[in-house]
């Protein structure tokens, strides 16, 4: 086994077991505090949060994606330089959500929002002067040390964050909350490389190397957000706020297979594959596909488990004021088999510096929801704007699988195949829910 394999691999096990570690915080942090607040509360900071990413993606200039693929990642002034012009954007990013607090707040009749958002948003500030080491361990792929790390810095938040709401159980505690995170990382950060330090430093070489590479980084990450966030701003206009907390309990769960492969997509896939980008098209396909049809075997059976049992899980865990999620969970989870289609091949195509097929695909996933999702809504109320989303991701996978076969990197054969074998593992698993009596996950719609 060749030591990129192995480190791969290595890396691969510990971003999914210290993933689900965190997920399973998450999960459990989210249970404590559906019981303390408010369901409206999950929906105002969902749509304080989804601006705060949308801010953060539309400024992102790729510095991670540059300290990971660039050929001077390990040189002390080109990360001082990223270090200097990631401070800028967290303070720009700042101050430009200042500015759309109002216009926001006057769109949503909401007025807490013209305080809320620049609370939660100053989190970024904190970012920006967090330490560039967290991009090194991952150019490194020391995935094991930082995967701990990051999960011992969400045992320490939530356990803070679900004290701090038992004593004072108000929306302003979610939003200063939100510090956290972003505070911990700080002063953190800088512990985790022995004798590594940031200093502010301008040289024009990287700055022009970063700015090079994160202009199409730009337009793939606001078109990134875009996709993946639209669907908080058209339901949050179109839904109460009550509806949309209650949408998102059932987004959570829906999206863990989703959520699981983008951090190997991100933390293992796209590192692997830049060290390897510049093999020929041919040899480079034949070491994607054997690991990949892995993954998606594996997250067949996981995804169609969760479409088969996710209405039960909701029934158990939450009370009667989220019923409805129970019913949206598995709609949600049927869409997402086209997303583990599309976050197994994407880094391939950003790794051989062809971002622009990413910002494609965000896009054409972005116009069915702000398009479709309104519409259909008109006509089939909540029900049909679930399922709209449930198939967004459709156009993703279709827009990238053109870049893949423009590429050379084309997989369409190995889509066909894996995803008849979802389709079969999941009829099974529906028969035998049924043969057990307890009907099908979407029962509670009729």
């Amino acid at each position: 086994m060749t030591s990129l394999k192995k480190r791969a691999i290595n890396g691969a096990i510990w971003t999914i077991a210290c993933f689900g570690g965190s997920y399973i915080l998450r999960f459990g942090n989210n249970l404590i505090l559906t019981r303390l607040l408010q369901p409206e509360f999950f929906g105002l900071m969902a749509l304080v949060n989804t601006l705060r990413m949308g801010l953060e993606l539309f400024s992102d200039i790729g510095i991670s994606q540059n300290i990971v693929n660039s050929k001077r990642g390990d040189e002390a002034t080109f990360l001082n330089t990223a270090w200097t012009l990631q401070i800028i954007r967290g303070v720009v990013i700042w101050l430009l959500c200042i500015l759309i607090s109002f216009p926001i707040a006057h769109f949503y009749n909401e007025q807490r929002f013209m305080w809320l958002i620049p609370i939660v948003v100053f989190s970024t500030v904190f970012d920006g002067f967090s330490s560039t080491s967290i991009h090194t361990l991952h150019r490194q792929m020391e995935l094991r040390k930082l995967s701990l790390y990051e999960l011992v810095l969400q045992i320490a938040y939530f356990c803070t964050l679900i004290f701090l709401v038992w004593r004072i159980p108000s929306i302003w505690t979610l939003a200063f909350g939100t510090w956290l995170p972003a505070i911990y990382k700080l002063f953190t950060s800088y512990w985790l490389i022995p004798r590594y330090s940031n200093k502010l430093q301008w040289d024009k070489d990287a700055v022009k190397e970063i700015l090079s590479f994160g202009k199409w980084m730009f337009v793939a990450s606001t078109l990134m957000f875009a996709a993946e966030q639209a669907d908080y701003f058209v339901l949050g206009k179109l839904l109460s706020f009550k509806m949309l907390g209650v949408y998102i309990i059932a987004w959570t769960l829906a999206s863990i297979p989703r959520e699981i492969i983008k951090q190997l997509s991100h933390r293992v896939i796209f590192p692997t594959i830049c060290k390897q980008a510049d093999l020929p098209r041919s040899v480079l396909r034949a070491k994607i596909l054997p690991q990949r049809q892995i993954i998606l075997l594996g997250f067949g059976i996981i995804l169609a488990g969760l479409i088969t049992t996710g209405d039960l899980v909701v029934s158990i865990l939450y009370d009667n004021r989220y019923t409805d999620a129970a019913w949206m969970m598995p709609i949600l989870c049927c869409g997402m088999w086209f997303s583990l289609l599309f976050y197994t091949t994407s880094p391939a195509l950003l790794a051989i510096s062809k971002p622009l097929y990413s910002a494609q695909s965000n896009f054409a996933r972005f116009g069915i929801i702000t398009l479709a999702v309104p519409l259909i809504y008109q006509s089939f109320g909540v029900i049909g704007a679930i399922t709209v989303i449930a198939l967004s991701d459709l156009p993703l996978y279709i827009v990238n699988l053109y870049g893949l076969w423009q590429e050379k990197l084309f997989c369409f054969v190995q889509d066909v195949q894996t995803t008849v074998f979802f389709i079969g593992v999941l009829t099974l698993f529906l028969l035998i829910r049924n043969t057990l009596g307890y009907g099908l996950p979407i029962d509670k719609l009729f």
